[in-house]
């Protein structure tokens, strides 16, 4: 019996309110979606949170065929952070008040997520397995850099993701949940510094998480966040779990994409933000970038 079996993701991000439009044939993003084993989904369904627009969300998720469906929030999904929302309630319209927290939470983690095959990951390690036979662990993260007072969001100086001594290095904390060895997927909010994560601001991902996950190699690693980034790498790791090599991979949706990783050489670095930034920034966010579609060989289970 071979041990791995082929598992198929589909995997996107920064839909910032995506509703389906089967009339745009520009979309590449339009039902019928193709099956998956996994949906990943890196953040940000919303574009400023909102209960309405997460039950709206949830349709989305209803068109994708999966038996799991993995979620975490994103800057913009404001009211998700606990500890954003109750310390910026003076900024929220009048109504808006201290449930909303609660309301939005228990929709995306109650019955009408569950109805849609939604499981919400917050910061942390889980292991899944599925029908096919696959075992896999996965480490999750909304958090990114502090940029503009968005939500989940910490300190330059914060390395969220190492366990070492990082108040030696210079950081001003020790990471609560650290990047463990040994996971299979890494999907955070941000994109690691460096790596598809390009914008006019500069290169604006995170360098401990880049440390973090040349630590780790897990066999793919997705995230959102820098719209223009939108691409995929495969990623080979020197001696030092720096970058040694980087390889572009191809969109191919709505087929998928045979990516065949070398497990503790190489990641691969999906970014898989599906709305594009207007070049004015006045005008509506598009969502014209394909989401990925990737077979992977994950352990099989026992």
């Amino acid at each position: 019996m071979a041990s791995t079996v082929s598992t198929r993701f589909l995997i996107i991000s920064d839909t910032h309110n995506f509703e389906f439009d089967n009339n745009n044939l520009s979309r590449p993003f339009r039902e019928p979606v193709p099956d998956a084993d996994v949906v990943l989904h890196c953040g940000d369904l919303t574009n400023e949170g909102g209960p309405e627009y997460y039950k709206k969300c949830l349709d989305m998720f209803r068109a994708l065929n999966a038996e799991l469906k993995l979620v975490i929030p994103g800057n913009h999904d404001l009211d998700l952070d606990k500890k954003w929302w109750t310390t910026h309630l003076p900024r929220n319209a009048a109504g808006a008040g201290h449930d909303q927290h609660a309301n939005s939470l228990g929709i995306m983690t109650g019955p009408i997520a569950a109805e849609a095959g939604i499981t919400y990951l917050e910061e942390g390690t889980n292991t899944f397995t599925l029908r096919n036979g696959a075992r896999f662990t996965i480490y999750t993260s909304p958090y990114t850099p502090e940029f503009c007072d968005w939500g989940f969001a910490y300190n330059h100086s914060e390395d969220r993701f190492n366990p070492e001594d990082q108040v030696a290095k210079g950081y001003t904390s020790i990471a609560t949940h650290p990047i463990p060895t040994g996971v299979d997927i890494v999907m955070t909010h941000g994109p690691p510094h460096n790596i598809l994560d390009a914008c006019p601001g500069g290169n604006v991902g995170c360098p401990s998480l880049l440390n973090a996950v040349g630590r780790v190699r897990p066999l793919l690693h997705c995230f959102g966040h820098i719209h223009e980034g939108h691409g995929a790498r495969l990623v080979t790791w020197n001696e030092k779990n720096g970058v040694q090599d980087e390889t572009s991979v191809e969109v191919n949706y709505p087929s998928a994409n045979d990516v065949h990783v070398g497990r503790g050489k190489q990641t691969l670095m999906v970014n898989a933000a599906i709305q594009v930034n207007p070049p004015d920034w006045k005008s509506q966010m598009e969502p014209n970038n394909a989401p990925w579609l990737v077979d992977l060989q994950l352990p099989r289970a026992g």
